[in-house]
């Protein structure tokens, strides 16, 4: 009974890219870094650590803000408004880090701008490194370059990696055809692939991050991360959120 129990809680996945939006720092509708909800974070990430899974974690900052929404709303042009995103996504990163490390989990944070004061730069290599070290890392500060989000930064660090899944963790238990909040009825996929997709316009990610994880065939799964224990249950291959997998013949 033991070893079948052992069985079910081995990860299935290796090398994982989780992207945790800013929202996730915060509930819905607040602003900032909030204690509870930092730590639910901190706490699933370390004990998928524990599991022996090598551990990315790209971070957004739409809990102070959001460059394109800002660009609009004020006078500040939108690469401009798209640095200050990526200062925000340092400072949770930061925040997940030391709650990490209290934790027990050692965490290294890497910036794609130069913040050498509280962070390392990218460098793939180093990145790789920290993951064979048994290392959680974070990855702030999107590509580096404005007009890209940070689900197009999960995309290409999954891919540069080498991750055997994305992780895309919400606030909602995956994708829907339809607005659940808005349609009682909307239906849940639990299976998808890309093609399909980018065929019903379903909204997972933005198109340069779908295109991308499509083209080097990184499977994706889509999943709540306000449930406590998602993130295991996902490495640990539970039916939760929805997978999306390269093509249609790719799904079981």
């Amino acid at each position: 009974m033991s070893d079948s129990h052992s069985e079910l809680s081995k990860p299935i996945y290796k090398r994982v890219l989780l992207k945790i939006s800013g929202e996730g720092f915060c509930h819905e509708g607040g602003f900032g870094i909030e204690a509870t909800e930092l730590e639910n974070i901190a706490r699933q990430c370390v004990d998928v650590a524990k599991m022996g899974v090598e551990l990315a974690i790209v971070v957004g900052g739409g809990n102070f803000i959001r460059g394109a929404t800002f660009a609009e709303d004020g006078n500040i042009p939108r690469a401009t408004a798209d640095y200050m995103g990526m200062l925000a996504t340092v400072l949770n990163a930061v925040a997940l880090q030391e709650t990490m490390e209290k934790m027990g989990q050692p965490t290294r944070v890497q910036s794609a701008i130069n913040v050498q004061t509280v962070a390392e730069p990218f460098v793939r290599r180093r990145a790789v490194r920290h993951l064979e070290k048994g290392r959680a890392l974070i990855l702030a500060a999107g590509t580096g370059n404005p007009f890209f989000t940070t689900d197009t930064c999960a995309a290409l660090r999954a891919t540069e990696i080498a991750a055997d899944v994305l992780l895309k963790a919400t606030k909602v238990d995956g994708i829907y055809d339809s607005d659940p909040k808005k349609n009682k009825n909307a239906k849940l996929y639990h299976n998808v692939s890309y093609p399909e997709v980018l065929e019903k316009q379903l909204k997972v990610m933005d198109l340069t991050a779908i295109t991308l994880c499509m083209e080097r065939k990184i499977p994706l799964v889509v999943f709540n991360l306000k449930t406590p224990g998602n993130i295991a249950r996902v490495m640990r291959g539970e039916d939760i959120g929805t997978k999306i997998v390269p093509q249609a013949g790719d799904l079981k």
